[in-house]
């Protein structure tokens, strides 16, 4: 191979783990999450849970230096910009499966 096509595939290829993996990630973090809440009964506000009690408590700097990202973080995230997670008064989270029912994540 010319140096040439080994530069543009080492182009592409970065191309592709800068962008597509990241959201690959994140498509498979975003059921994972929902079955986080599901196994732990945070369905409803009554069953609300802290985000410790879920498991899902950011890492450090240190711990995200060395183990990368969270990907069930910002997951947790774009659920919650989407409403289908919901948080009381006191901070806790839960599962609102109505919304979730007319949420493009139906059926995961």
């Amino acid at each position: 191979m010319s140096d040439t096509t080994t530069l543009v595939l080492l182009a592409v290829l970065l191309l592709l783990a800068m962008f597509v993996l990241p959201q690959l990630r994140l498509r498979m973090a975003i059921p994972s999450v929902i079955r986080l809440f599901r196994q732990s009964n945070a369905v409803g506000i009554k069953n609300a849970k802290t985000v410790e009690e879920l498991g899902l408590k950011p890492k450090s700097i240190a711990q995200a230096i060395f183990s990368g990202r969270n990907y069930k973080i910002t997951a947790l995230q774009v659920l919650k910009n989407a409403n289908v997670i919901q948080g009381t008064e006191d901070g806790k989270l839960y599962l609102s499966e109505e919304n979730l029912s007319n949420s493009k994540w139906k059926g995961r």
